[in-house]
């Protein structure tokens, strides 16, 4: 039945070649671990019998055991994806009538730890150096690409939206941006006066120097549309030169973006609205991080904070 489930995942459900191989490897070191606690003596005839029924066999202890075991090894975020395969699978066996009971259901996942976004200070992204000229660029280049750190700065938007924007999406009369994020949920992101004064120097920039071929705002200099690693490598490059952070990438922008609004004293809701979030809890986290910023603030400027 594993055979079908990867065919079911993989045709079906159109799953992408890295979750198929990841759940197949899941469900195949499930499979391992009951070989083991039953003690299946695979080179035997009774034994190769026995695997057959092996999943169908299984209890809700056996996978609480599993995942007992897996914490020893694994991060919280890794054993949830492999028990989510697993209820994936017993799903299917359910579906087909294979069991007439899903253990997995009963096996809560560990909960995973909430990592607090980092983000640039407001004394990176007002550094002089993030629009200097940079080596081995081109007039046109240096002018993207000050755009694009700027639009993910200004607008939080995610990468594939700022790769998937075209020149339609972006309306002058009433400063917004039509931005098609997850699932092509269609959402509208307003820009200042200095976003726009930066998207009609690089619009006549663009269209004096640049052939193009597609219809995106941004292309690279054959016109082409862009691509994910070139913007993260622009972004990496920029950002590198003034911050210390670990992490340049778009994302840490987008949580800037996010933070920003919320230091400045932005509505949670509308911050979730502008970040196209599903639910409040993904925004929540943000949360966290001007709390910190709040007490940081607080243990500098008042004058008993650090006394004991």
């Amino acid at each position: 039945m594993l055979e079908l489930f990867i065919q079911y995942i993989q045709s079906e459900r159109k799953f992408s070649s890295h979750t198929v191989l990841s759940y197949e490897f899941d469900i195949k070191q499930f499979e391992k671990f009951l070989i083991e606690i039953y003690e299946i003596d695979e080179t035997s005839e009774k034994g190769q019998e026995k695997k057959k029924t092996i999943f169908e066999d299984a209890a809700t202890d056996d996978i609480r055991l599993w995942a007992v075991e897996l914490m020893e090894k694994f991060s919280a975020t890794s054993i949830n994806r492999k028990l989510s395969a697993l209820k994936s699978f017993y799903k299917f066996l359910l579906k087909h009538g294979k069991i007439k009971k899903n253990p997995a259901l009963g096996v809560v996942a560990p909960k995973k730890r909430q990592q607090i976004p980092t983000f640039f200070t407001e004394k990176e992204m007002n550094s002089k150096v993030l629009n200097k000229q940079q080596e081995n660029e081109t007039f046109f280049e240096t002018e993207r690409n000050n755009l694009i750190v700027e639009t993910f700065f200004q607008t939080g938007m995610r990468r594939a939206e700022l790769i998937s924007l075209k020149d339609s999406d972006i309306d002058f009369s009433r400063k917004t941006i039509k931005v098609f994020g997850k699932r092509q949920k269609e959402r509208l992101i307003p820009f200042g006066k200095s976003l726009e004064k930066l998207f009609l120097e690089y619009l006549q920039i663009r269209n004096k120097e640049i052939e193009r071929i597609c219809d995106n705002f941004f292309v690279m200099k054959n016109g082409k549309k862009m691509y994910d690693k070139a913007v993260y490598s622009i972004v990496c490059r920029r950002m590198k030169k003034v911050s210390t952070l670990v992490k340049h990438s778009p994302h840490v922008l987008r949580h800037t973006f996010a933070t920003t609004m919320l230091n400045s004293g932005a509505d949670l809701n509308i911050v979730k609205e502008l970040l196209g979030h599903s639910s409040l809890a993904s925004t929540q986290v943000y949360t966290h991080t001007t709390f910190e910023e709040l007490q940081r603030i607080y243990r500098q400027a008042h004058p008993r904070a650090e006394k004991s």
